[in-house]
């Protein structure tokens, strides 16, 4: 039975669907998970965390929006972004408190400067860019679309978006290497 199906059934408390689906998408859920996360035991985890969101929030897909395949994988790609960056941000707390035992205390008002400093570096360099680079660019990493949704939402070619996105990186990253 196709995954659409699966999901529908899903959202109206079946548990023989959610097995069902449960053995068509845990695969590529742990591989896309796996990929962006890297640690295998932590991949477990999140995909894990992913399934069981899955089995609660199966009434908010829409399949006039898109496959639930891609619904559950944008689902599995969301959450594992999101535990990359707690990780990196407890490594970063961590961090902040070693050095400052050894260091001057930390000073909140230049930490503040300093970020509204590089937020308007980026509004700059975003500028910058052609108006249908900003565009994908925006949707992609500020909204949080992915690529094949930026190309949905803008009806063009899944080509068309990726070029475009690869030029506007460049170009952000050759302009923020200045601010270096």
């Amino acid at each position: 039975m196709e995954a659409d199906q699966l999901l529908i059934r899903v959202a109206g408390g079946d548990q023989k669907a959610f097995e069902d689906l449960y053995a068509l998408v845990s695969g590529p859920v742990y591989g896309l998970v796996r990929r962006v996360v890297r640690d295998p035991a932590q991949s477990e985890e999140v995909a894990q965390e992913v399934l069981l969101e899955l089995w609660r929030s199966a009434a908010r897909f829409d399949p006039g929006r898109g496959s639930a395949l891609s619904w559950v994988l944008t689902l599995a790609h969301r959450r594992a972004v999101d535990r990359v960056r707690s990780v990196r941000a407890a490594g970063e707390r961590e961090q902040r408190e070693a050095r400052r035992g050894h260091g001057p205390a930390f000073d909140q008002v230049a930490e503040e400067v300093e970020a509204g400093l590089e937020r308007e570096w980026v509004r700059r360099c975003l500028d910058r860019l052609t108006a249908l680079q900003r565009q994908s660019v925006t949707l992609a990493y500020y909204d949080g679309y992915t690529y094949r949704e930026v190309a949905e939402r803008l009806r063009l070619p899944l080509g068309t978006v990726k070029t475009r996105m690869r030029d506007g990186l460049t170009r952000l990253r050759d302009c923020l290497g200045g601010a270096a």
